[in-house]
């Protein structure tokens, strides 16, 4: 079997003609005798391959002498005697149509093989088969009927839902329910990290005729391998970090890794929004400010004090002065006296409402900054746990680089054995899996860093690692066109108030500089007590009351100077206003634009790695049959990893986009819903 299909490679350029000419017949008895045996390896050793070549010709031109003198001698011996001439035209006749059986056996032999692959693809022309891409853009417009379907079901107020995937021959398993229910428990941490697949050892040589493994292919988008470890419910909020913001783990045990915890999106969330300290911070911020205000608006009260004092007086002073009437030498006294007084700022030039008025103002600019913070940690998160899903899912994709680049070295290694293919094949395919496992440790790597920077986000205890729950699929669609969403941003986006807050704060603190050098009216009312215990007097008593007045007349330009600091600082914010705006449609048009990109991508990605898959298939089937080369199988082995790549790629920067087109609008709930089934496929130009 072996020599025949070695005999049909070589003589594939003679299928035309019915019988090969004794010049092609004998190269290709040369060919069968020196490229390949069923019992010996061929020799493919660059190094000594010039020299054997040399011994081979010698060795021949050697042999080709005796060789033609015996058969001249035969020639005249025949011409002599006529029976002997008989017995050389028959041993000739015969031994032609030896050659030209096995000639014809090896050329029918290979014929067949292509006649079986030339039905093969005509039956998979011939087949009707839908349009991928019209299938794809059918599944995509059934998906926009369904999500507008549910947004007009839905509430405004709830975020935008999660669709499934386009491509159905990808579809992952179910999604993992975003819900708030207990998290699962912990997964054991592997100490040795994820080992990567060792290359497959050499298979020992076997008499029997080889099989040929089944070509693996590609498994479709799953979520992470940890995503099914809903095992039993664990108490809430063991994943918080330790209360005391202050403490630091001092011991090596209290770093170490003892288990994975997979969360979901939402989950991440929620996490986020309760232990991330910048976001505490902002929040403190608020809880200052109110503060502040409530100390503002108590000058809106008057002020009341009040003050008593008793004391015991005793001295000896009769003894040293001489007395007109004997007298005790000793004296004492007790005595009592008490003060209240009421002070209230009738005017004051305005000072007082306009410490009010911004105290008010800069209470609203901490509570934008609390939805900004807020906003922006969603964002991370929601890209650190997309991260983390490419990262879970390029370790898929390498696994399975890997497994293919390793079925393709055992069928290299199996045609060896059998004697038809050659060590070149072998060493190719044990490079591309090389390869292909180093490409696997990188990405064990970026899934490790990728858990590590989610976990690190999320604030959470040292001991605790994480994995992404959710697959990979779309996260929803946008019903707004740009027009539309770049005015919602406008209505929305937090830093836009801010800065019109801070130039109204700014305002207020001129008026505040310059009510220094205003009158100020103010009204008082004052009272005292004074009684003495030891004599028969009545307490004394005083009452006061009245009005004053206070001007500042001249304070050397100082309050003028401060008024003027505020102006300056109102007309840069309402620069960084301009500013602000400027770059809130800069990112609602790019989120846009890519949201539309990626969309496109999703369709083109699915429909390339339909066609990387089959590919790779009659790739590997040509190179099995003997008409294919390794180079083919390894460029479609690469093509579809790459291709597998560029579809999760689209589908993430697709949900990045979404996601950041979200935050560009900040309050997604009050914006109103365009339920017109808008794709960002229809949108685009």
């Amino acid at each position: 079997m072996a020599v025949g299909v070695s005999a049909a490679i070589a003589l594939g350029s003679t299928l035309g003609s019915p019988e090969p000419s004794a010049a092609q017949s004998n190269k290709t008895s040369a060919q069968l005798s020196t490229d390949a045996t069923p019992n010996e390896p061929t020799k493919t050793d660059v190094a000594t391959s010039d020299s054997t070549s040399e011994r081979v010709t010698q060795t021949s031109s050697d042999t080709a002498r005796p060789a033609a003198e015996k058969s001249s001698v035969q020639k005249d011996s025949a011409s002599k005697d006529p029976v002997l001439k008989n017995k050389t035209r028959s041993k000739t006749q015969s031994s032609r149509k030896i050659r030209s059986n096995s000639a014809k056996i090896t050329v029918s032999s290979v014929e067949a093989a292509l006649k079986e692959i030339a039905e093969e693809q005509a039956t998979q022309q011939a087949t009707p088969q839908p349009n991928i891409r019209s299938k794809a853009r059918t599944q995509t417009a059934n998906q926009v009927r369904g999500a507008t379907t549910k947004r007009a079901e839905k509430p405004a107020e709830k975020s935008i839902p999660a669709e499934k995937s386009i491509d159905k021959t990808t579809t992952p398993a179910k999604k993992t329910a975003q819900t708030s229910a207990p998290l699962p428990a912990l997964e054991p941490a592997n100490p040795s990290g994820s080992e990567a697949p060792r290359s497959p050892q050499p298979a020992q040589p076997n008499n029997s005729s080889p099989t040929l493994p089944v070509t693996p292919t590609a498994t479709p988008t799953s979520p992470a391998s940890n995503s099914n470890q809903f095992v039993r419910p664990v108490p809430r909020g063991y994943l918080n970090p330790d209360p005391n913001p202050l403490r630091f783990p001092t011991r090596p045990s209290e770093v170490q890794i003892q288990g994975t915890q997979p969360i979901t999106l939402q989950e991440a969330i929620e996490l986020a929004e309760r232990n991330t300290p910048s976001l505490q911070v902002s929040r403190l911020n608020l809880e200052r400010s109110r503060a502040a205000l409530r100390e503002a608006q108590a000058a809106y009260y008057p002020n009341v004090n009040a003050g008593a004092r008793i004391a015991r007086q005793d001295s000896n002073q009769n003894d040293l002065t001489p007395q007109p009437q004997p007298a005790d030498p000793d004296s004492a006294s007790t005595s009592l006296s008490g003060t209240l007084g009421v002070s209230y700022d009738i005017f004051t030039s305005g000072q007082r409402s306009a410490t009010v008025r911004a105290a008010e103002k800069q209470v609203r600019s901490n509570e934008l900054e609390v939805e900004v913070q807020r906003e922006q940690l969603r964002l991370d998160v929601t890209n650190n746990y997309y991260d983390l899903q490419q990262s879970d899912e390029q370790v898929r994709i390498s696994r399975a680089a890997v497994e293919t680049a390793q079925a393709s070295l055992r069928d290299a290694l199996a045609l060896e054995r059998a004697g038809v293919g050659t060590r070149f094949d072998v060493l190719r395919f044990q490079v591309d899996l090389a390869n292909s496992q180093q490409d696997l440790t990188q990405s064990l790597s970026d899934q490790r860093t990728a858990r590590r920077q989610l976990s690190q986000r999320l604030n959470i205890i040292q001991s605790v690692d994480l994995s992404a729950a959710d697959p990979v699929e779309i996260a929803g669609l946008w019903n707004l066109s740009l027009e539309q969403s770049i005015v919602q941003a406008f209505k929305n986006r937090a830093e836009l108030e801010q800065q019109l807050l801070q130039g109204e704060i700014n305002e207020q603190q001129r008026r505040i500089a310059l009510a220094n050098n205003r009158p100020r009216i103010s009204a008082f009312l004052n009272t005292s007590l004074q009684d003495q215990f030891d004599d028969d007097r009545d307490a004394l008593r005083s009452y006061s009351l009245g009005a004053e007045v206070n001007w500042n007349l001249f304070d050397g330009g100082a309050a003028r100077a401060r008024a003027r600091q505020e102006e300056i600082n109102a007309e840069i914010s309402e620069n960084q206003f301009a500013d602000t705006r400027n770059q809130v449609r800069l990112d609602v048009e790019q989120s846009f634009f890519n949201l539309q990109s990626n969309f496109e991508n999703i369709q083109t990605a699915s429909v390339a790695l339909e066609q990387a898959r089959e590919s790779l298939r009659l790739a590997r089937l040509r190179f099995q049959a003997g008409v294919g080369t390794q180079t083919d199988v390894i460029s479609a082995q690469n093509e579809l990893t790459r291709a597998e790549g560029n579809r999760l790629n689209a589908i993430l920067n697709y949900n990045r986009a979404l996601a950041a087109l979200q935050r560009s609008i900040t309050n997604l709930g009050a914006a109103p819903s365009a339920s017109t089934g808008r794709t960002p496929a229809a949108t685009a130009p």
